[in-house]
C-alpha cells in the first residue's frame, strides 16, 4: 500500500526503492522518524525480484577485503568502510533474523535465499523497512533534484517536494524495464558533479561467427575465458562457467569481462577459452603426444573424452577440430603432423572467439560508470559539494562481477548512507 505525500517539509527522502533505498531507508528510520522512500514504479524493488534468474544471489562467501578487490583497485579503497561496516556475513545474518535463511553456492561463492525466491528478499526489505516507520510511496516519479535554503527540493509531477536530507539510489541504466533509465544522471549533471561515461555491464557477449551460434546451448563449467583486444592484449580473464548462445556467449565468464567490450565499442576484441585451465600446454602436449601411440585410441573425440576435465558435447568437438584444421572428430592424433598438432593444442587452451559486441544495456545486470567516486565521502555516502545529500548504489561508478557482488555494493553503501542520514 503507498502513502500519500503530505504538504510539509520532510526530514529524509530516499530516492529509488530497490535494494540499495530499502536498505537505506530502513537504516535512517533508526535515528528519525520522518523517512519517506519514493519509488518512481508501481512496484518496489523490480530489480530484485528479476535478479539471479528470480532466485537472487544476494550476496557472497567472500570476506570484505576479497569482496572489493573484485570491482578493482580504486573501487576497493572507497569500497573499504562500507564493506567493513557490512560486511557480506552481516548480510547474511540481517536477512536470517528477517525470517529468510540463505544457501550456499561455494564453488562460485554465491549466496541465494534458502526458498529460492527473490520475491522473499524484496518482501523481507520492504517490511523491515516498514516496521522501522518508513513511509513507502509508488508511482512517484522525480524529475529534478535541486539544492534550496533548507535542504532540498524534489521535482514531481504536479507539484514540488521540500526535504531535509536526500538520499540518492535511482539505479543506473540496467535492464532499464524494471524502471532503471538512467533519470538520476541528468540530476546530478545539473549539480555540476563528475560522471563517468556510462556502458553496459554484466552483459552478454555477440559475436557474427557462424560456428559459435551453432554451438547455442552448450555450457562449459571447467574453464577460463581471456578477453584480447587486437593487438593481443590481455584486459581480463575469469575462471567461470561460459554459455554459447545464438547471440554469441554468455555466462559468468563472458559477462564478467563484458565491460572492456562495452567501453571499446566498435575495436575488435577475441575471447579465448582455455578448456584446460588446470593442465599446461606443456603437460598436454605430453598428454597428447602418449594419447596419438596408443593403439585404438588416438581419435580426438576419445582422447579428450580421456583428457578433458568435464565433457564436452560432440558439436563443441566439431568446432575444435574443424578450428584447429582437422577432418573431424575421429581424426587419428597419430597421423597428424606436427603443426597441426599445435595447432590443435592452441584451441585446446585458447579457442579463439570473435566478438563483435555486447546486447546492450536492455541485457545488462548492472551499469558501469556514472558518478565519479571522488564526489562522494566514502565513510558516509554525503555528496562532498551538497552536505545533506547521499549518493549511493548503482548510480556511483562501481561495478563488479556476477556472484552477488553487486547487491552486495548496494547493500553497504546503502548501510553507511542510511545511518549517517538518520544521525544528523
Amino acid at each position: 500500500m503507498s502513502e500519500a505525500l503530505p504538504d510539509r517539509t520532510l526530514e529524509v527522502c530516499v530516492v529509488g526503492a530497490g535494494a540499495a533505498g530499502l536498505w537505506a531507508a530502513a537504516q535512517a528510520a533508526q535515528g528519525c522518524r520522518d523517512v519517506w522512500l519514493l519509488e518512481k514504479t508501481l512496484r518496489i524493488g523490480s530489480k530484485i525480484l528479476a535478479s539471479g534468474g528470480t532466485r537472487c544471489n544476494l550476496t557472497t562467501t567472500l570476506g570484505p577485503r576479497d569482496a572489493a578487490a573484485l570491482f578493482g583497485k580504486q573501487a576497493a579503497r572507497f569500497l573499504a568502510p562500507a564493506f567493513a561496516a557490512l560486511p557480506p556475513a552481516k548480510v547474511r545474518e540481517h536477512f536470517h533474523r528477517l525470517g529468510v535463511p540463505t544457501i550456499t553456492e561455494p564453488e562460485l561463492e554465491k549466496v541465494f535465499p534458502r526458498s529460492q525466491r527473490a520475491r522473499d528478499v524484496r518482501d523481507a526489505l520492504l517490511v523491515d523497512a516498514r516496521n522501522r516507520g518508513v513511509r513507502v510511496v509508488s508511482d512517484c516519479p522525480v524529475r529534478a533534484v535541486r539544492p534550496v535554503s533548507d535542504g532540498f527540493e524534489l521535482q514531481l509531477p504536479g507539484r514540488a517536494l521540500r526535504c531535509r536530507r536526500v538520499l540518492l539510489c535511482p539505479g543506473g541504466k540496467s535492464y532499464p524495464k524494471t524502471g532503471t533509465t538512467g533519470d538520476g544522471y541528468s540530476w546530478l549533471s545539473q549539480l555540476g558533479l563528475k560522471l563517468l561515461p556510462r556502458v553496459p555491464a554484466l552483459v552478454p557477449l555477440t559475436s557474427a561467427a557462424g560456428w559459435v551460434r551453432a554451438l547455442s546451448g552448450i555450457a562449459l563449467q571447467a574453464c577460463e575465458a581471456r578477453l584480447l583486444d587486437a593487438s593481443g592484449r590481455e584486459l581480463g580473464r575469469r575462471r567461470r562457467p561460459l554459455l554459447f548462445t545464438h547471440h554469441g556467449l554468455s555466462g559468468p565468464a563472458a559477462m564478467d569481462l563484458s565491460v572492456h567490450v562495452a567501453r571499446g565499442a566498435g575495436q575488435r576484441f577475441e575471447l579465448a577459452v582455455d578448456m584446460f585451465p588446470e593442465t599446461t600446454a606443456e603437460s598436454l602436449s605430453t598428454a597428447l603426444i602418449g594419447a596419438a601411440g596408443r593403439r585404438g585410441g588416438g581419435k580426438l573425440s576419445q582422447v579428450l573424452e580421456l583428457l578433458a576435465p568435464e565433457p564436452l558435447p560432440r558439436r563443441l568437438v566439431a568446432a575444435l577440430a574443424q578450428q584447429a584444421g582437422l577432418p573431424g572428430p575421429q581424426a587419428e592424433l597419430s597421423q597428424l603432423r606436427r603443426d597441426t598438432r599445435k595447432r590443435l593444442l592452441g584451441q585446446l587452451k585458447g579457442l579463439r572467439v570473435q566478438v563483435e559486441g555486447t546486447l546492450g544495456f536492455r541485457k545488462a545486470e548492472v551499469t558501469a560508470g556514472g558518478l565519479a567516486l571522488q564526489e562522494v565521502e566514502r565513510k558516509t555516502m554525503e555528496c562532498k559539494k551538497y552536505p545533506g545529500l547521499y549518493v549511493f548504489g548503482e548510480i556511483l561508478d562501481l561495478a563488479g562481477p556476477i556472484g552477488g557482488l553487486n547487491f552486495q555494493a548496494a547493500f553497504a553503501t546503502g548501510h553507511l548512507a542510511g545511518l549517517a542520514a538518520g544521525r544528523r
